[in-house]
């Protein structure tokens, strides 16, 4: 009976207490079960302190690079600062001032992008260039005028014995002289004669027709007479005669006083009048001047 019992017995304790490799369970589940509530309460310690440290780090860091920029380029109270100032090399900040306006483009501000833009100022360019061009040829051509001017104002015009016969008046009348000689801006080579329509033009001197034509460049309806006068060789130019009335051809001998055409309009003229010119030895001179000399 006592054999038969014990074991009883043993089962009874083991039922009542356990063993010790259960109890070492228990106490890891325990354990277990506790920790999160620790480790939570541990995150909650150390999230403050680490939000103060990112904060910390953070001021430091605009302490450090952002204020001594800022500082270095914080422009006086009447001082501009420009863009390319601020923006240095090794800047870290920009500033732009509260009362910075826009800027007003105008012409000079902006260069041409587009082929037709580029064409039109290259266009431009061109033109000015020409224009300069002639500017300066203009004033050369002037400086040139004036120095044949006082060229021939200090020539003796005087050829023959004024009254002779040997040189007359190339109209025996007439209305005024319109242009003088070098008059227009110093382009006129002659002098205009103003007369009716068809008032008879004479030869102002001995001479060899050289030209005669209904077509002779600006002059229109024009002759032209080489003569040699006092020993001196001259050259009378007659224009702007009336269509049909030219009574010489070239090669004609002409005589002083004979009639060589009419007054008229043609070629570069607005009104009825005799183009007259005179060269001495190749030089334009004063027809005016030299008629007065030999005339008298």
């Amino acid at each position: 009976m006592s054999s038969q019992n014990e074991p009883l017995k043993n089962e009874t304790d083991a039922s009542v207490e356990p063993s010790s490799t259960s109890r070492i369970t228990r106490r890891s589940a325990e354990q277990n079960t506790k920790k999160p509530v620790a480790s939570a309460q541990a995150h909650q310690k150390i999230r403050p302190i680490r939000a103060l440290a990112i904060f910390g780090a953070v001021a430091g860091l605009v302490a450090t690079v952002a204020l001594p920029a800022y500082a270095a380029f914080k422009p006086a109270a009447d001082e501009t600062v420009t863009l390319q100032q601020v923006a240095e090399d090794g800047a870290q900040t920009l500033v732009v001032a509260s009362d910075a306006d826009t800027t007003n483009l105008t012409a000079t501000t902006y260069a041409a992008t587009t082929i037709g833009e580029i064409e039109q100022k290259k266009a431009e360019e061109a033109a000015a260039q020409r224009a300069k061009e002639l500017a300066a040829q203009a004033a050369a051509a002037a400086v040139s005028n004036s120095k044949a001017a006082s060229a021939w104002a200090s020539m003796d015009l005087s050829m023959v014995p004024a009254g002779s016969g040997a040189v007359i008046f190339p109209l025996q009348s007439y209305d005024y002289i319109g242009d003088g000689f070098r008059s227009r801006g110093g382009s006129h080579d002659g002098v205009d004669i103003l007369a009716p329509a068809m008032t008879p033009i004479y030869a102002a001197a001995d001479g060899v027709v050289t030209v005669s034509s209904e077509s002779y460049w600006g002059y229109g309806v024009g002759v032209v007479i080489d003569h040699v006068i006092g020993g001196q060789r001259v050259s009378t130019l007659y224009g702007h005669m009336t269509y049909g009335t030219r009574l010489v051809s070239v090669g004609d001998t002409v005589a002083a006083g004979q009639p060589i055409g009419a007054v008229g309009t043609t070629g570069r003229s607005t009104a009825n009048h005799l183009h007259f010119e005179v060269e001495v030895n190749g030089s334009l001179v004063d027809p005016m001047a030299w008629l007065n000399a030999n005339v008298g």
